[in-house]
């Protein structure tokens, strides 16, 4: 690197942390009186009452399962299909099923007996037995598959407060994924907590469940992330299961010799389903939604940077790319195309005819996608305020006044997304930007986030109120769908304006069911081998979690990965399903050519094998849509048996029939691979293997297999 590019970074950095520290007065301010409000309506001590629900006093059948009252609680059991089961005990209060999207559901056949100690009920499909649950006089509860092999055991819950605490028992072997977006092993159990001076210990982990900005920069182990889904899948050599809590309060996940979830709040409603890890993810996904079909585009290469200011900026980028010969769909503009960074603009200063440059860039066949944030600017020279005003659309704190925060246009209000009013009228937002031609949107911010000196990054948990669909609640309920509701109203703003066109939204937070609407990207990860290495759990646990379209910025958000740190992950980014690279506005804007040769020659053949595979890649799409399978897949989907597979996530599988094993390490020229059972043929020379191999990875190569008796549905190149 010349000194001049050097001075010139060093230049870029201090200009970049020059624009954070403008934020700091705002950020200090909110941060005292967000202390100050959150004292004032801090949870009242827990109450004396339920600890356990004490003894089960009676049973009665219903049609789809049984009400079971016990002393101090009470049990309701619904089989919504024979093999997944609703769970729910009160008190507590019900949640509005913003996660859920199939409600009505066939009458399942099931048989209810009594036993010495308890209840059993047992559903059947064509007079087989499917799914065996036993409810024990104190409130235990067991499943068992349709072999009676007992799969899941539970402990009785207890009652806290206005929450619920829930455990049940670990094997000694079993793993665990999911909980939405997590940057630790994939394997959960694997996960321990770090001391303040970065030491590992001996301690599991504890999961929140708070969707959260990383703020510029995580590495591998933070926690919370952007989107944390209360669901697990255990797998143990008895077999496997998922279990989805449908409760959006603020709460708590360990994984030890018992897997605990604590609520704040809440009846304590959870869904259970048996069944090989395809079959589980099949059901999770009937109840919570499957994806619409992405469009074609969406599976090509994006080209993103924080520092796209300018319509010339976004010319002189895809240009560079015709003239390297490099593959391109998609081009994201960031914040600094707004007007003082507010949603919904674009600074007709530097983009004088929007229209006109959309298709400009269409006939070169890029996509113009632009971003917004659910901040709205608290100004009176704001129409999107002034409308907002007018039909009551912004959080308030329960004295009735606005909640305002410090985001990117300076002090910003906030819609609350729990009215179905405030959805549709966000929904009508897009629709300008539609009709110029914007392909689609990608929501940041969204946590939704605030700038703080101290404190969590979002509003006042219990002084922020919600609407809630007409009963009302706080942020301590709503923060959680916060994003999902925004990419809600997005999607069905796309579909109204382009009836005939597949929707292209990507948010940044969400919950279960967001997949119904949007994909994801990992957020501001930084510019390391080890977050390179992250990447591939974090995209499959979110898989395992039913989103599944992610991928991360290509070399990371802050920092200037060398030449091979790029390559590498680009090489691995290559065969997931977003493939995005972006990075923030005090680093090196990221392009391949940057990196000259051999980076950039390597860096095109991928690209081109990328476009060859997209008949594959949107044959996968379909088994999303029709199914619910990620196509990004764990090593261990290929045969769930192998519990040698269970803890791999320095690979991952693309649908089932090719195995990708990116370089994760600085020199890495060679790495070990252990095939799942069978046959599989090595991409580049058609050698055949089978068992652990080692391979040679060269730069201009990564490990890549395909399964035997596959036939790879290719274009020509």
């Amino acid at each position: 690197m010349t000194w001049i590019k050097q001075l010139s970074l060093k230049y870029k950095y201090f200009l970049g942390s020059l624009f954070y520290l403008s934020y700091a007065p705002k950020a200090l301010r909110y941060s005292r009186w967000k202390e100050k409000v959150e004292r004032q309506y801090a949870a009242p001590p827990p109450s004396e009452g339920l600890d356990r629900p004490g003894k089960l006093l009676r049973c009665e059948a219903t049609e789809n399962g049984a009400n079971l009252y016990f002393e101090q609680a009470e049990l309701e059991v619904s089989f919504l299909t024979p093999d997944l089961v609703r769970m729910t005990w009160r008190p507590g209060i019900l949640p509005v099923p913003y996660g859920i999207a199939q409600q009505d559901w066939k009458s399942v056949s099931l048989q209810v007996e009594e036993t010495p100690d308890g209840w059993t009920m047992t559903s059947r499909s064509n007079e087989v037995p499917v799914l065996k649950l036993t409810v024990s006089d104190d409130g235990r509860i067991t499943f068992s598959d349709a072999f009676g092999n007992v799969v899941r055991e539970e402990l009785p819950p207890e009652k806290s407060g206005d929450g619920w605490t829930h455990r049940s028992h670990l094997r000694p072997t079993e793993a665990v994924y999911g909980l939405g977006e997590r940057s630790v092993p994939l394997n959960l159990r694997l996960a321990r907590e770090v001391t303040e001076k970065q030491k590992v210990t001996e301690t599991p982990k504890t999961f929140r469940m708070w969707n959260y900005d990383a703020a510029g920069k995580y590495d591998a182990g933070a926690d919370p992330m952007y989107i944390c889904i209360p669901l697990y899948l255990g797998l143990h050599d008895q077999g496997s299961y998922l279990v989805f809590y449908e409760n959006s309060f603020d709460a708590r996940f360990t994984f030890s010799d018992v897997a605990t979830a604590t609520f704040e709040g809440g009846a304590l409603r959870y869904y259970v389903t048996v069944g090989t890890p395809a079959q589980v993810l099949e059901r999770y996904t009937q109840l919570t939604g499957r994806p619409p079909m992405p469009p074609r585009w969406a599976l090509g290469y994006h080209q993103s940077h924080w520092g796209y200011e300018t319509e010339e900026a976004v010319r002189v980028t895809y240009q560079g790319f015709e003239a390297h010969d490099l593959p391109l769909s998609v081009i994201h503009l960031d914040i600094d195309v707004q007007v003082g960074f507010r949603a919904f603009t674009i600074d007709p200063d530097r983009f004088p005819n929007l229209r006109g440059f959309i298709e400009e860039l269409l006939q070169h066949g890029v996509q113009f996608v632009t971003i917004l944030n659910p901040g709205v600017k608290l100004s009176r020279k704001s129409n999107l305020f002034l409308e907002g005003q007018v039909l009551d659309a912004f959080c308030k704190s329960p004295d009735g006044q606005l909640v305002v925060a410090p985001v990117w246009p300076g002090w910003c209000v906030f819609p609350d997304f729990t009215h179905p009013i405030v959805r549709r009228w966000w929904s009508r937002q897009y629709e300008y930007l539609l009709d110029v031609g914007v392909a689609g949107f990608w929501h940041d911010m969204n946590e939704p986030a605030a700038f703080i000196i101290w404190g969590d990054r979002s509003l006042p948990p219990r002084a922020t109120q919600h609407y809630m669909e007409g009963r009302g609640g706080n942020h301590l309920e709503a923060h959680n769908v916060y994003g999902l509701l925004q990419a809600q109203a997005a999607y069905e703003s796309l579909c109204q304006t382009r009836p005939h066109q597949c929707p292209f939204i990507v948010s940044r937070a969400g919950w279960a069911g967001l997949q119904r609407y949007a994909w994801t990207w990992t957020g501001d990860i930084e510019c390391t081998w080890t977050a390179l290495r992250q990447t591939i759990s974090t995209v499959a646990g979110l898989g395992l979690s039913g989103i599944p379209y992610s991928g991360p910025d290509i070399g990371g958000f802050q920092g200037n990965p060398s030449a091979e740190l790029y390559l590498r992950w680009f090489q691995m980014c290559n065969f997931v399903t977003f493939c995005r690279t972006h990075s923030a506005n005090n680093v090196e804007d990221r392009t391949p050519w940057i990196y000259g040769e051999p980076t950039l020659s390597i860096i095109r053949q991928f690209l081109r094998l990328r476009y060859r595979l997209i008949p594959y890649f949107y044959t996968l799409s379909w088994e999303a849509t029709q199914k619910g399978y990620p196509p990004v897949r764990p090593v261990f989907w290929a045969d769930f048996t192998d519990a040698n597979l269970w803890n791999m996530d320095d690979a991952f599988l693309l649908g089932d029939r090719l195995l990708i094993c990116p370089i994760l390490e600085e020199g890495g020229r060679s790495r070990q691979v252990t095939l799942p059972k069978g046959q599989w043929y090595h991409f580049w020379d058609d050698s055949r293997l089978e068992g652990q191999v080692t391979v040679e990875a060269p730069l201009e190569q990564i490990p890549i297999f395909v399964k035997a008796g596959t036939i790879l549905p290719m274009e020509e190149g």
